[in-house]
């Protein structure tokens, strides 16, 4: 596991004294990652790498344009030279062309890093999607509403998640629906 042990290296460095919290968040996000290998074969060590490096830009020393996303991916790409597909994944991560509109960054973004693949984006959302604060699963409503108590509705990510909603719902939704079929694929 090549990407996801640098990954968790790199992401424990930047978040863990920092950001106690969202290096929790983080972890507990790699875990749904790796529970989706049945579904992801090959590409899991991707989708773990992306999920431990997703948050990386709320990092202090990594912010710039304050969209964690893109500070993200930007670090990632220009400090670390990672993998052009760990970036993009980063950069685009739970529907974040919302927040880039919302900010009136998605020129900026769409510029600088094309969408990697659906399946994976949509791995890497539900992934970050049914993880709280602290790590721990929850269902994709209660993680939205989770969010919008943090920030209150009229904050920047409240009003990106608002306009996300139908893209992260669909998402999970997606990749829980292929996680069913591989369980009773797997059942016959």
């Amino acid at each position: 596991m090549g990407h996801a042990d640098w990954a968790h290296d790199l992401a424990k460095e930047l978040l863990e004294t920092t950001l106690p919290r969202r290096w929790a968040h983080t972890q507990g996000v790699a875990e749904q990652a790796a529970s989706l290998t049945p579904i992801l074969g090959g590409e899991a060590d991707t989708l773990i790498a992306a999920a431990l490096l997703h948050d990386i830009g709320y990092a202090p020393d990594l912010v710039d344009t304050g969209m964690h996303q893109l500070d993200g991916a930007r670090y990632l790409r220009d400090v670390v030279g990672a993998d052009d597909r760990l970036c993009r994944l980063v950069a685009y991560h739970s529907c974040a062309d919302n927040e880039a509109r919302q900010r009136d960054l998605l020129a900026v973004l769409t510029a600088e890093f094309r969408q990697e693949q659906p399946d994976l984006a949509q791995a890497l959302t539900y992934c970050d999607m049914t993880t709280d604060p602290d790590g721990r699963h929850l269902d994709v409503e209660d993680r939205l509403a989770e969010i919008h108590s943090r920030y209150g509705r009229d904050h920047v990510v409240s009003r990106s998640i608002s306009a996300a909603t139908p893209c992260i719902v669909s998402s999970v939704r997606a990749v829980e629906a292929a996680l069913s079929d591989v369980r009773q694929g797997g059942a016959g």
